[in-house]
């Protein structure tokens, strides 16, 4: 199994699955099971509870999953003659972990490989951002997003049913409790719904440019081909599109979009 132990990647993971069974605490226990009407409880329950079981599953997959590492020092006289490479071919060779760079292929520093088509380091998934689990990490960041506009949605249903009834009818908890521990879930669900939209709509638009945050970052020149938006989608997701594109259990293909033929 893949995991990278890395000290602060290890905090932050464990931090995010606290931050989300907090949410789930407060949604069920605060908001949902004092709640008189049992369909509003048993609806929102399933929802939020589904997409917070997709949500750590996501993370978990893109945290154990090898984003794509070359293979730690390949780069050997014999491995090299072994390529059959044609006359005037380059390869390159990275100082750093002695393994034969790929095209589109950077060193991190945390994992201390070559990772393919890295886009970046994660702390919040302990692990690179790359070829084989970038379809985790939009993932993870989706559904993250999803539940926390749903707990903001839940808080400020809460607060009204509150304020019209009995502060002590309302929820379990006393009520300067009960207040307080709304507030937190707020402000985390505020934090979470802003930074992981964000990062969601940054790399929908990294996957649909083909460019990675690496190489927008060090403005690289392309020398790959040009795809067209929906196929790029593709080679992330899997080919052909399918309900299996939201589900982190599903791996997805990479190999039969590049049979085909693109027009951008």
């Amino acid at each position: 199994m893949w995991f990278i132990r890395d000290g602060c990647g290890i905090v932050c993971g464990v931090i995010t699955w606290f931050l989300v069974f907090y949410a789930e605490f407060v949604v069920v226990f605060v908001m949902l099971l004092p709640a008189k009407n049992v369909a509003y409880s048993l609806f929102n329950g399933v929802i939020f509870n589904g997409l917070a079981f997709l949500a750590l599953a996501s993370h978990a997959k893109a945290m154990c999953t090898d984003p794509g590492a070359v293979p730690k020092g390949n780069a050997t006289k014999e491995f090299i003659e072994s390529l059959q490479l044609k006359p005037g071919q380059v390869v390159y060779k990275c100082p750093k972990c002695c393994s034969i760079k790929p095209d589109r292929a950077h060193h991190c520093s945390v994992c201390k490989r070559c990772i393919k088509k890295m886009d970046h380091h994660c702390p919040w998934v302990n692990n690179c951002v790359g070829e084989n689990n970038q379809k985790y990490f939009v993932l993870f960041t989706m559904y993250i997003a999803l539940i926390s506009f749903h707990a903001l949605i839940l808080v400020a249903f809460h607060f009204v049913f509150c304020i019209e009834e009995d502060w002590t009818k309302c929820s379990n908890f006393s009520p300067p409790a009960t207040v307080i521990l709304l507030i937190l879930l707020c402000f985390e669900g505020l934090l979470f719904l802003i930074f992981t939209a964000v990062m969601f709509g940054t790399q929908v638009h990294s996957i649909c440019t083909d460019e990675t945050g690496i190489e927008q970052l060090k403005k690289e020149e392309r020398r790959w081909a040009k795809k067209s938006k929906w196929m790029n989608m593709k080679v992330v997701f899997g080919h052909p599109f399918s309900i299996a594109w939201l589900s982190p259990f599903a791996t997805p293909d990479h190999g039969k979009a590049d049979l085909y033929q693109y027009i951008v």
